[in-house]
This record gives C-alpha cells, structure tokens and sequence, in this order.
C-alpha cells in the first residue's frame, strides 16, 4: 500500500501550486490496494472542459514520476 503522505506531499509540492494559479486545486481521496490514487479535481478545475487534460498531464504525470510503483490516478 502506497503511503498517503507521501502523495499528499508530492500533491502540495508538485501540483497544487500549478493549479493554484488557475484557480484550481486537488484532494486526495483514496488510495486503493493496488496503487490507483483516486482524486477530486476542485475551484476552476471541477468542470473545467480542459479536467481530463489537467488529471494525466499534472496530477497523474507528478504522481508517476515521484511514486512508480502508482499504478493510474482516477478522478472520482
């Protein structure tokens, strides 16, 4: 099982402040057993027509590329 801190550390350092800036921003919701990390997408982001694009080529990339072993990131 993937440790919550650390995703949460790489959401805060990585991600929430290239949201921030759109007005956006990212909760944690749940990390299954087989490493998907499910998140909601918040502020300008929830809705946003751009959602799908800002979940694989922020969210999931910054996870990915500081946590391998997660297997996909998921919007709920």
């Amino acid at each position: 099982m993937l440790d919550r801190k650390l995703v949460e550390k790489v959401l805060d350092e990585e991600v929430r402040p290239v949201l921030a800036a759109h007005g956006g921003n990212v909760e944690l919701s749940d990390i299954t057993d087989d490493n998907v990390v499910k998140v909601k997408l918040t502020g300008a982001c929830c809705g946003c027509p751009m959602a799908q694009l800002t979940l694989l080529g922020t969210v999931e990339s910054a996870i990915k590329s500081h946590i391998p072993e997660v297997k996909a990131v998921e919007a709920i």
